[in-house]
């Protein structure tokens, strides 16, 4: 096949592997997308709590790619990944699936208020089909994909912004 016909190939995979990370009832969400290298520095309301979210989160970058994915052993998807480390560090039972988590009760949160451990949420057509940790100065934490691991990304790649769809504060 001519390489210039393979050109949808990797943006649908991307597409399918991040909607596969989400399951569960519709949640439309759309939020203005973080604006391209201006971040707040704001405090978290319980930095000893954030700051051990944080670290879990990070300690767990590199670990592969799994869907259904819920333990550094066998891996995580984006869900499980959350899940995990607000389990291990505090305690935690959050919602299982992404969509599950941006309709759950806490505060939706104005990308300029964003501070380290809320949830970025990420999807398209009013649908929720990727979550992450917030890490601070425009960085997030997430298990992306299939084939992929657990990875730093950054909120103003052209990807995350254009599906940017909110974030919500677990910490309070």
């Amino acid at each position: 096949m001519p390489r210039r016909g393979l050109r949808w190939l990797a943006p649908a995979l991307l597409a399918a592997t991040l909607a596969a990370c989400g399951s569960g009832p519709r949640h439309a969400v759309r939020a203005p997308a973080p604006a391209s290298g201006h971040w707040a520095s704001n405090a978290p309301a319980d930095p000893a709590a954030s700051n051990a979210v944080l670290m879990r989160a990070i300690s767990l970058v590199g670990t592969p790619y799994r869907y259904g994915g819920n333990t550094p052993e066998g891996g995580f998807d984006c869900s499980g990944l959350v899940n995990y480390v607000y389990r291990d560090m505090l305690d935690l039972r959050l919602p299982r699936t992404s969509r599950e988590l941006a309709a759950w009760q806490g505060p939706r949160i104005p990308p300029e208020r964003l501070t380290a451990a809320d949830l970025v949420f990420f999807g398209s057509d009013g649908r929720v089909s990727h979550v992450g940790i917030y890490v601070g100065e425009g960085r997030f934490v997430h298990a992306p994909s299939s084939g992929g691991t657990v990875r730093l990304d950054r909120l103003d790649g052209p990807w995350w912004q254009e599906h940017y769809s909110g974030a919500k504060r677990v910490l309070h």
